[in-house]
Parts: C-alpha cells; structure tokens; sequence
C-alpha cells in the first residue's frame, strides 16, 4: 500500500503495541478474536488509537467527521435537541465528542436560542481527546466528563460515530459452517486463523445476518456483539428515565442492506491520514479500524432492553427535517466567501452520493416525540 511514512516516534508506539498484542496472543494459547484485537489496537492504556497521543480529527488526523466539516451539523442537532429538552429536562449527553466541535456548536446555538442547559456530559475514553475538549469548551461551565454512564438519565443523548469503533468479531462461511477469524503471529506478523465459530458466535450469525444459510461460501463478515451490548445499556439508563431520546450517527446498512452476497468481504475498513484501506494490521495504534453498523440489530438490542425505537433515518432527512436549509440561509447567499463554503459542506452532509444516504440517525428513548418534520423523514419500517 501506498501510504504516508510514520514518524519515528509513531513507528516506536506502534512496535510498543504490537509487543503488548504478540504477548496477550501468547497468553491466550496462540489466538484472540479479532474483537479483542481491534479492543487492543483501538484502547490499550496509553497504546491504543483512542488512547494514545496522536491527533485523529481534521486535516492533521486521520479522517473528517460531520461536525468538522461545518458548524450548521450542530447547530442542526441543537434544534431537535431543544425540542426534546422542552419535553424533558435540560441535559445533554455526547459519547465521544471528538474534538468538542460538536458540543461547542450545540451550546452555542442553544444559548442564542435561549434554551438553558443545565448540563452537557461527555462521555470519552481518550485521554488526548478529552484535553482537546476541556480547550474547545473552557467557556461552557456546564460541561462535565464523565468515565460511565449514570445509571439514569433526562433530557438528550448525541452518538456521533460512536458505534462503528465498537470492536467486532469476524466469521467466514464455509460448507462445514461458519468459521471464527481470530487473529495469531506467524513470522513476525499478525495473521488470521480460521478456528470452527464457538455457540455464542452461531447464535449470533443466527439471531444476526437474515437468510445465512443461503450465503455463499467463502463469505466474511462481522458480528456486532459489543455495540449491542453498549445499546442495551444505553437503553438500560434511558429505561430508568422518564422522558429522553438518543440519537446515534453512523454509516451502516439495515440488515437486509448489510448481508449481500455482493458484499462478500465485510465492511471493515481502516484510516489513516486520510486514506482508506482495508488492512487491519498495518501500524497497530497509528489508525483507526471500523467496520459499518448494522442498524438492524442496534435497534433490536435496544427494544430487547425496554426502550423504544422513535427513528430511523438518513442523515440528508434528518438534517432537512431540523431546518439546515433555513440555517444556511442565515448566511446572506450574495456574500459569496460566506456563503459558498457553507453551502459546499451542506452539500457534502446531505448529498446522496456524499454523506446523506450512508450515514444514518437511528433515535431510541421513552416519554418524548420527535418534531414532525423528522417523522416526515422516518424509515423504521425498512429496519
């Protein structure tokens, strides 16, 4: 692959990393899951992408979220969330805000609003991230990190890609069965082995991917155990409450989109410095490693722990039912070095060929309803 040289210093953290990997390997008898991998390479203490010290964010990370791209995403978001707050109470939470953009632009348009918020909770695992959010935020004193979850909550819930860092397993379909894709060290390197997939894994291929038994042979894809574990929880904390609503944003498929035979490798997919590969062991702790969400089964995992599924959208719906087009008309369109750019990241947000189809807004809660304009928008019926 052709991709940007590290620096020495990165070069040193990644080799530190995939010393602490080789030996967890070695503890294990050989193998670990793929999940337990991309947990290490993602979140090892001081190691991992998440926690270590390197930026992620904008054009010196590693990729461009939404609310990098322009200011109208949370401002966006801070319409729908005043809705649910006016419902609610004033409290907003945000699992892994990044670089603060989004909770900075979200305040910012609430206070212009009017709206009072109590408080906004953060809910982020690294470290470097966090420090760069205590400086975006310096001026919202309501702000607050926190290390878990309360055990209850009021008010709104924000999760912008947060779903699709959740470690997965891998499993390939064979004609004796499905196979688990755990990860060893052969030569020197970090390599597959195919091991016969455990009953908890079958039951997950079962409950999972519709029509399984009709893939094709050879087919790899992942199971999503850990991210609906996380949304049974979440819905645990919004189950304790009276009147809230979560709103995730992710790229992802229903189920019935997700397990085409066309789509025959997976969706894995890694990034760093702005290019896009499909190699999961290249310079552990230097890139982020992903694989797209299954909506389907974020959904079910929410109901199964007893909250309810109020939404589900694309992100072009969910951004033109709150009113971004009005947003972006705030800028006068006859100031063209104003308003162009804006506009082009509009564009990018909402655009089918862009972000507006593959990103979604899949909405869980109790006690609350979302504006119509949203529910104008609203595709549960293809989950």
């Amino acid at each position: 692959m052709s991709l940007p040289v590290p620096s020495s210093d990165a070069l040193a953290a990644s080799h530190a990393l995939q010393t602490l990997i080789a030996a967890d390997i070695e503890r294990h008898g050989g193998a670990i899951s793929f999940a337990r991998y991309m947990e290490l390479a993602l979140y090892a203490p001081g190691l991992g992408y998440y926690s270590g010290g390197s930026a992620k964010l904008g054009k010196d990370g590693d990729f461009t979220t939404a609310p990098e791209l322009s200011p109208l995403f949370g401002a966006a978001l801070a319409r729908v969330a005043a809705a649910i707050i006016a419902q609610s109470a004033p409290r907003i939470l945000e699992f892994g805000a990044g670089t603060g953009k989004l909770a900075f632009d979200i305040l910012t348009e609430l206070a212009a609003a009017g709206v009072a918020v109590e408080r906004y909770f953060i809910v982020e695992l690294s470290g470097e991230l966090r420090g760069r959010q205590q400086e975006k935020l310096r001026d919202f004193p309501q702000v607050q990190w926190l290390d878990a979850l309360p055990a209850s909550f009021d008010g709104v819930v924000f999760g912008n890609e947060v779903l699709d860092a959740m470690p997965v397993h891998l499993v390939s379909k064979h004609p004796e069965g499905w196979q688990e894709l755990q990860v060893t060290v052969a030569d020197g390197r970090f390599q597959y082995l195919e091991t016969p997939a455990g009953d908890e894994l079958l039951a997950q291929v079962a409950r999972q991917i519709p029509e399984h038994e009709q893939l094709p042979a050879g087919y790899v894809t992942e199971l999503h155990g850990i991210a609906s574990s996380f949304m049974a929880t979440l819905a645990r904390m919004l189950a304790s409450g009276q009147a809230n609503a979560a709103f995730l944003f992710d790229y992802g498929f229903p189920a019935h989109e997700y397990y085409f035979d066309q789509r025959a490798a997976g969706t894995l997919m890694c990034h760093y410095r702005h290019h896009a590969h499909p190699d999961p062991f290249y310079y552990p702790g230097l890139q982020d490693i992903t694989a797209h969400v299954d909506f389907t089964a974020m959904a079910l995992a929410a109901q199964d722990a007893g909250i309810d599924v109020l939404g589900y959208l694309n992100q072009a719906g969910f951004l033109i039912g709150a009113g971004i087009g009005e947003l972006l008309l705030r800028t006068d369109p006859a100031d063209a070095m104003a308003y162009l750019p804006q506009a082009r990241a509009m564009q990018k947000l909402v655009s089918p060929a862009e972000m507006g189809e593959l990103f979604k807004v899949l909405v869980v809660g109790k006690g609350v309803e979302l504006p119509q304009a949203l529910v104008l928008q609203d595709r549960t019926h293809r989950l």
